[in-house]
């Protein structure tokens, strides 16, 4: 059986607004209270999708949450219709309404981790959403984000699990802390979890200036949970320098494809060590070493990778076996960042050999570049078949969603506009059209 690996997209929502809610993400906090504008950004989000479907990418696409999400309001004991709850809330902490209305789902990099067939002893593909219980805002999006994946992902094929239970020692942050390293998708790979933190041994070197995230504890729960081959497994820890940088997952410091590894060299505690543990166990694995790319402080600061989101771009695989870097336009305004890319786009030694810049500024700003927009998944024919046609991506859906991100969305959003009775109103007829264009029945709480 042929297996592909897919790109599911999280479709932006129409609350998209600048909250900056989330302390250690630079761009969200530096940006927060600006105007949003939420049908441009659902439209860069489609067109980034549809550019790499007609590259011939296999894409899908992950609905939106339901916000503002009233439940969590009540679970908090407010009381009233959902329109006079919105108001209470909105004049007595408009932070509160800002958390239960964030987009942030649209970052489906966090939606969760999924381990491949290959590399799994009962040759399952196990799929976990992330709790992201170290941010109230994200932990409100796990229990729904796993009955997504459940109706998505249905079938012999693959194996679900729960997220891990909500606690700082089991802080998961999905496939955003996660990397498979592999010589063809249908084949055994090494699966790399990266932590921050250690939640038990506290001697471990941390982080001082932001917090980090994911924790050691979570990535050996996974790993355990998703019954993967010892020889396919390896953990390791982030620099506690980069996260300091306002690095606050891996996927900014660094990314991989296949057998292709980019990174920074602050990537890791000890990023040497690592790099030449991931040759060691990768040959094991596979007779040969991975192709390694390395960005030294000297040609792309911490800061400028954190600005321009380098580390962030998709490696995508193509047709003719060669390889596309899929970046955010930030990188090719910044000298040195364009310049680096065009030298390793010139290299002989790699298969990167193509860049596609893309307008992805309404999402840049809140904090999340190409990779965090994407959560990838590996099938096979009988996977795919097991995979609910209606989010996987066409042409026909792309019209659809676009003529219906261009019927409901705003142009326009302040914090402010999230205590309009009316835009309550909005999104939940919003989400209840789009549940019949994909096809998912009843999805959301205010449908049952």
């Amino acid at each position: 059986m042929s297996a592909r690996e897919y790109n599911f997209d999280g479709l932006v929502g129409p609350s998209h607004h600048y909250g900056g809610l989330s302390f250690g993400n630079v761009a969200s906090t530096s940006h927060q209270k600006a105007i949003s504008h939420p049908k441009e950004a659902a439209l860069q989000g489609l067109q980034k999708m549809k550019t790499l479907f007609d590259m011939g990418i296999a894409q899908g696409v992950l609905p939106p949450h339901e916000r503002p999400f009233v439940p969590a309001l009540k679970q908090l004991g407010y009381t009233g219709s959902d329109t006079q709850i919105i108001q209470k809330v909105a004049k007595e902490n408009p932070t509160l309404l800002s958390l239960v209305s964030s987009a942030s789902a649209m970052w489906t990099a966090n939606a969760g981790t999924t381990s491949a067939a290959a590399d799994t002893k009962d040759n399952k593909t196990h799929i976990t959403a992330a709790n992201l219980s170290s941010k109230f805002h994200r932990a409100i999006e796990a229990n729904f984000t796993s009955r997504v994946l459940r109706k998505i992902f249905q079938g012999p094929s693959f194996v679900h699990h729960d997220p891990l239970p909500y606690a700082v020692h089991l802080s998961d942050e999905g496939a955003a802390n996660f990397t498979r390293l592999c010589e063809s998708y249908d084949q055994q790979g090494l699966e790399i979890l990266v932590y921050g933190r250690s939640a038990f041994d506290h001697n471990k070197t941390a982080p001082k200036k932001f917090p980090a995230r994911q924790t050691e504890e979570s990535c050996q729960a996974l790993a355990r949970t998703h019954q993967l081959q010892e020889n396919s497994t390896l953990l390791l820890q982030q620099s506690p320098k980069a996260i300091d940088a306002g690095v606050f997952h891996n996927d900014v410091i660094s990314v991989g494809n296949q057998n292709v590894f980019l990174y920074h060299e602050e990537a890791f505690l000890n990023t040497d060590a690592a790099i030449e543990l991931i040759t060691k166990r990768y040959h094991a694995l596979s007779g040969t070493e991975p192709i390694f790319i390395k960005v030294s402080s000297n040609e792309v600061s911490l800061n400028d990778a954190v600005q321009t989101y380098l580390f962030n771009s998709q490696i995508v695989t193509l047709s003719d076996k060669s390889m596309a870097l899929i970046a955010p336009k930030h990188c090719e305004e910044n000298p040195a960042v364009k310049a680096r890319i065009d030298q390793m786009l010139s290299a002989q030694n790699n298969p990167i050999n193509k860049v596609h810049y893309f307008d992805l500024k309404q999402s840049m700003q809140n904090g999340g570049g190409p990779a965090c927009l994407r959560w990838r998944i590996v099938l096979d024919d009988a996977a795919l078949k097991d995979t609910h046609a209606g989010c996987v991506f066409s042409e026909k859906l792309y019209n659809e969603l676009c003529a219906w991100v261009n019927k409901h969305y705003r142009d326009e959003l302040t914090a402010d506009d999230l205590a309009d009775p009316q835009f309550l109103k909005e999104t939940r007829n919003a989400l209840d059209e789009l549940t019949g264009i994909m096809g998912l029945g009843s999805l959301y709480g205010f449908q049952d």
